[in-house]
């Protein structure tokens, strides 16, 4: 029992000898000796043959080991028997070699060092008494060598030990291309030394390394596809999850390698990223296979996903997000902004710029309170106008009308949140720029009590929409038409001031409002004419029927999910991580407010001695965490298995293979840009110095 118990702690242990030269349950002699003392923290008598024998001089009678002092367990043993000497402990037994001396041949190859051994006798012997209980048998408290000095305690190698409050620091400094050196230098200068710091730049540097094989390659194939969705994404799917936007981002890797990240917009009217991946190819395979790990990682079908007009994504999508397994189906639409752009491609550059057809058409394309008929009716007029009916381009598009027209969304719940990619496009520029939730009460500009109420409701974006659509109630809104209370219900015909030839009809009671420009209906947010509604039937308080959980400012507090439910070991660490930083900031704090008062500062060791003593009492020594559990904790389990996933390889697409059409804008700007090269003899442009006819004229002329 006891040499299990022995061995379990010795492991990775030094070679090194303080004050307190070891733990074990026999003498062993060899123990290596430090050249440097430090004489105020030592002492020294001789003996009757002029032998030196050196004691600690610092060290009080409660924390000095004692014969048949009892302890309950190993562990707790070696560390009191550290904290005594405060040097460094050597532990060993009768079953270890700890010798640093290696034969070859007849020859002894020495270890170039600067310890030798001296067969110093100090010592304590400890012996098992009962399950988990020791006893100290025997203590030998005099060294026949000078003890390590103040600034050579660090070095000693069992007094190199990286805590998990310093594996968790170079992991989190990996994160942010910290190296292991600058990452030593900021841990020393928050412990106020290198003295302090319980660890070695080697020490920092063999852990990363031990990160990195842990991690390691896993170089037997080619990486084609890979997905990501981690536990705050999975969260924020269930809170915004109605309306997504997929796009492929192109040449954002070295192996032009496809990112598409799955974006929507969270309460503050922001980017907020759900999911990622990477894919070698475009084609249907790699789309079905990141669609279905998507709803395999979030448990549902998205409501609505906004797409580009690719051939590859129209086929995986209805067959991913469909009604299998008891799944609400997903709705696909297309972005306008593609669409719009492909005008001038299609129907030529007379026709969008130098005639008033865009306009028009856009009148009727990008207009959300249009109904249908009216959308269909506006079109045709203007494909009438200039005799266009039998463009083929066009006729498609008219086709497909229903998934790229504001006007057939009209009546779906947050079809109009999203109508382009363009959340997708900047997400890049997202992932740069982190922003911290903070809502102060934003001025308001009305006397409407309901202003106030929605400044208290909802986030300060979504309080700018909302106040820009009550103020516009009140300054451009003309009622034609009120009818009487029936039920509670009032109907009213109203006319906006900047909408032409249009009436609006709208029905408010004191609980809700409905518009028939159903904006509501589209992107949750209340329309000016439903507000000029209820400021006149005297509505002060902000209807709850109108308010949706997406916009408030606690939409996430209000979440069915648990962190804890979705959350991953990495998860976890990351929380440690950030528990522990606010405790070194609290420390940090206490020290400052400490100053160098040496009573207070005695008062906040004590403090920590009687944290630590309890808890002490609780077991589950962090000993026991070994490094290779916690990099497990940090970076996942290894997959069971072997793997075979090789460097992927350069990826040709349609994005980053085919060079993109230019317009002649564009390339007219160019070519602006470009610096104008002249003739350095008449400064013309049509030529150079070498073919100058004034040149060559002046030549003629000398040879003549």
């Amino acid at each position: 029992m006891i040499t299990l118990d022995l061995a379990k702690i010795s492991d990775n242990q030094g070679l090194t000898c303080g004050d307190c030269s070891r733990v074990g349950a026999v003498d062993v002699s060899d123990v290596v000796v430090s050249d440097e003392c430090d004489s105020s923290i030592t002492n020294y008598t001789l003996s009757p043959g002029g032998q030196k024998y050196y004691l600690p001089s610092s060290v009080d009678l409660v924390e000095m080991p004692f014969a048949n002092q009892v302890f309950d367990s190993l562990d707790k043993a070696f560390k009191f028997y550290k904290e005594y000497g405060r040097l460094g402990v050597k532990k060993g037994y009768n079953v270890a070699n700890f010798g640093s001396e290696k034969k070859v041949g007849k020859f002894v190859k020495e270890r170039r060092t600067g310890s030798h051994r001296c067969g110093c006798k100090e010592k304590i012997v400890v012996k098992i008494m009962s399950l988990n209980r020791y006893f100290i048998m025997n203590f030998v408290e005099s060294h026949n060598h000078p003890l390590a000095s103040e600034d050579g305690r660090q070095f000693l190698r069992c007094s190199r030990d990286m805590s998990i409050s310093l594996w968790n620091m170079v992991f989190d400094a990996s994160k942010v291309n910290i190296g292991c050196s600058k990452a030593y230098s900021l841990v020393k200068e928050m412990a106020g030394g290198y003295s302090n710091v319980g660890a070695t730049l080697r020490d920092f540097r063999n852990f990363s390394r031990d990160l990195k094989e842990y991690v390691g390659e896993r170089d037997d194939g080619y990486l084609t596809m890979l997905f990501w969705a981690d536990a705050t994404g999975r969260r924020n799917f269930e809170i915004y999850g109605d309306a997504v936007s997929f796009d492929a981002t192109f040449d954002t890797n070295k192996y032009n390698m496809i990112f598409a990240p799955f974006t929507g917009v969270d309460k503050h009217d922001r980017c907020v990223t759900f999911a990622a991946c990477l894919f070698a190819k475009e084609n249907v395979t790699h789309f079905s296979w990141a669609f279905r790990h998507f709803v395999k990682a979030m448990g549902r079908n998205l409501v609505v996903l906004i797409t580009d007009q690719c051939s590859a994504m129209k086929i995986a999508i209805p067959d991913c997000f469909s009604s299998e397994n008891g799944l609400v189906a997903s709705k696909h639409r297309l972005c306008m902004w593609h669409i719009m752009q492909k005008f001038p491609i299609k129907l030529g550059n007379r026709l969008c710029k130098e005639t008033d057809f865009m306009e028009k058409m856009k009148a009727y394309i990008w207009s959300s309170i249009l109904e249908i008929e009216e959308f269909e009716n506006g079109w045709k007029s203007v494909i009438k106008e200039f005799n266009l009916e039998e463009n083929k381009w066009l006729s498609d598009m008219y086709e497909m009308r229903a998934s790229w027209i504001p006007s057939y969304f009209r009546d779906s719940p947050m079809f109009g949140l999203l109508r382009t990619t363009s959340r997708s496009e900047s997400e890049n520029f997202f992932f740069g720029h982190f922003h911290r939730q903070s809502d102060t009460f934003p001025s308001t500009l009305s006397r409407w009590f309901i202003e106030n109420d929605a400044a208290e409701i909802f986030t300060r974006a979504i309080f700018y929409k909302l106040q820009e659509e009550i103020i516009a109630s009140c300054l451009e809104m003309q009622i034609k038409k009120m009818s009487e209370d029936v039920n509670g219900v009032i109907h009213l015909e109203i006319r906006d001031v900047k909408v032409k030839d249009k009436i609006f009809k709208v029905s408010v009671s004191k609980a809700h409002a409905v518009c028939s420009c159903k904006k509501f209906v589209m992107c949750g947010i209340v329309c000016r004419h439903a507000f000029c509604g209820l400021k006149q039937i005297g509505v002060t308080k902000f209807p709850k029927s109108l308010v949706l959980n997406r916009w408030m400012k606690i939409a996430d507090c209000g979440s069915g999910s648990n962190v804890d439910l979705v959350t991953n070991d990495y998860f976890k660490m990351e929380r440690v991580s950030l528990k522990l930083s606010n405790i070194w900031f609290d420390f940090r704090q206490t020290v400052n407010n400490v100053g160098v008062d040496l009573e207070k500062l005695e008062y906040v060791h004590k403090a920590i001695k009687e944290i630590n003593a309890e808890l002490e009492k609780y077991g589950g020594d962090a000993a026991e965490f070994s490094k290779k559990d916690h990099i497990a904790s940090i970076v996942g389990e290894q997959p069971v298995g072997e793997l075979n996933i090789l460097v992927p390889n350069i990826s040709k697409n349609k994005g980053n293979h085919f060079k993109r059409l230019i317009s002649d804008r564009e390339k007219a700007l160019n070519k602006s840009k470009k610096r104008i090269r002249r003739c350095k003899e008449c400064s013309m442009t049509t030529h150079d110095s070498r073919t100058c006819p004034k040149k060559k004229g002046g030549m003629e002329t000398n040879v003549c």
